[in-house]
This record gives C-alpha cells, sequence and structure tokens, in this order.
C-alpha cells in the first residue's frame, strides 16, 4: 500500500502550502509562481499540521479529508490517525447486509461519513472511489430437491410454467404460492442482483434470453424458475472506501 501513499503527495503538499502562504500573506500567490521548500522547511511544516489536526473536532476532520486530494495520505501524514482501505463488493441493490455494504452503494465520493461505533472505537467512513458493475433483475420461483423429489419437483415446475404462459396465473401468483426460497414475501422479485453473484447457468442463460421470459434452470439445491423483468443495467458494483478511527 506504500505507493498509495507515494501518489499524489506533492499534489497535497502544493495545496496545503498555497493555502499556509496566502493565509500568512493575508493575499494569493501570483499566478504560476510557488516558493520551493526545503527539506527543513518542509518538515517543519508538516509539523504544524499535525500539532494544529491534534486539535480538530470530528467535523474538521471530516471536511479536512473531503478538502484533500489525497485522504489517504493525509490520514497518515497529518492526522496521524490509523486507518484501513478496503475494497466493498456491492452483490445487490437493495436490502444491505451490513452498513459497509449500504454505504458502498449510496454512498457519494469523497464524502466522509459517521462517526461510527461505540466509545473505545469511534471510525469515520470515507468513499476514496467506485466502480461499475453489471446487474440483472431477475425474478425466482424455487422448489427445494431436499423437500420433493427430482420427478415431482420437475412436475410442480411444469405445472407452474402452463399456468403463467397461458396466462391462468401470474408469476407473482405462482412464487406466493410455490416458491420454497423465501421469494414469496416479495412475489418472487429478487431484485437487481450484481453479476457474479447468481448461478453461473442462470447468469449464462439471462444473457440469451428476452426481457420478460420465464425458463427453469437446475442446481443442486432445486429447480429455479427464474424470470428475466428487465434487460441488465449498469450500476455501482464497488467501492473503496477508507476507514479513519478516532
Amino acid at each position: 500500500m506504500k505507493h498509495l501513499f507515494i501518489i499524489g503527495i506533492s499534489l497535497l503538499f502544493s495545496s496545503l502550502m498555497t493555502r499556509a502562504q496566502s493565509k500568512t500573506q493575508n493575499q494569493p500567490p501570483a499566478q504560476g509562481q510557488q516558493r520551493q521548500l526545503t527539506p527543513a522547511q518542509e518538515a517543519e511544516m508538516i509539523a504544524q499540521m499535525q500539532a494544529q489536526a491534534k486539535k480538530f473536532t470530528v467535523p474538521q476532520i471530516k471536511s479536512e479529508l473531503e478538502k484533500s486530494p489525497n485522504p489517504v495520505l493525509y490520514a497518515k501524514q497529518i492526522l496521524q490517525k490509523r486507518f484501513t482501505i478496503d475494497t466493498i463488493v456491492v452483490t445487490k441493490t437493495r436490502g444491505f447486509n451490513s452498513l459497509a455494504d449500504s454505504l458502498a452503494y449510496n454512498g457519494k465520493e469523497k464524502k466522509v461519513y459517521g462517526p461510527y461505533g461505540d466509545k473505545s472505537g469511534r471510525f469515520l467512513v470515507q468513499i476514496l472511489t467506485k466502480a461499475p458493475n453489471e446487474f440483472y433483475h431477475v425474478g425466482q420461483i424455487f422448489i427445494d430437491t431436499s423437500v420433493f423429489r427430482r420427478r415431482i419437483a420437475d412436475s410442480i415446475g411444469d405445472k407452474i410454467l402452463g399456468r403463467i404462459k397461458n396466462g391462468s396465473a401470474t408469476f407473482e401468483e405462482m412464487a406466493q404460492s410455490y416458491s420454497m426460497g423465501g421469494e414469496a414475501a416479495t412475489k418472487g422479485d429478487l431484485g437487481w442482483i450484481a453479476r457474479g453473484v447468481l448461478l453461473p447457468q442462470i447468469e449464462h442463460e439471462i444473457a440469451n434470453r428476452k426481457k420478460g421470459e420465464v425458463f427453469k434452470i437446475w442446481s443442486p439445491s432445486g429447480l429455479h424458475i427464474i424470470r428475466k423483468t428487465d434487460d441488465p443495467r449498469k450500476d455501482t458494483g464497488f467501492a473503496l472506501m477508507m476507514r479513519v478511527f478516532l
């Protein structure tokens, strides 16, 4: 992770020194002019900024991290706070499993959130960057072969497909009546699921189906009756997040 601290160091100090010089001289520096500091002067300025940072309130820390061109370096060099950097994979766009999942999807880049945790372990979370992934909107009716034999499950599946295709029942009604995977509560709707989360055979089949098509797929755990509810879309799939411990 050392390279993360090196990248952008000149940009960080240039920005911070420009602010400091401007305040000292009570006027903005001339365009194109920038004072070169000796190593001793640079060390002295860093020490001054570190001393000032020790007096920051939590709102001030959040503000400075958001303004910094290199918040990782700022947390290490100026705030001198312990921190971790995590890559969070967004697997779905609703029903998040944790705070990290929710912030990864809903949080804004550069924004600092928190503090979270108890008094002995409070921390801030900053969204450093995000990256997209492809998401599939699918519905499912699941028949568990640990409950029904495969032959019976197949017969039930054909009956469900037949009723959906002839219009005598909707996918939602069949999911409420037959699904054994917990989808009855959402009428079979699984929401938007990230690529790589669904079974490979389901993802492969979705790619070859049209929007609205209903089909069945077998897995070791049972029969999946899948509906391709919408065409795939791009959305936030990954987030690089920094936790700064107070």
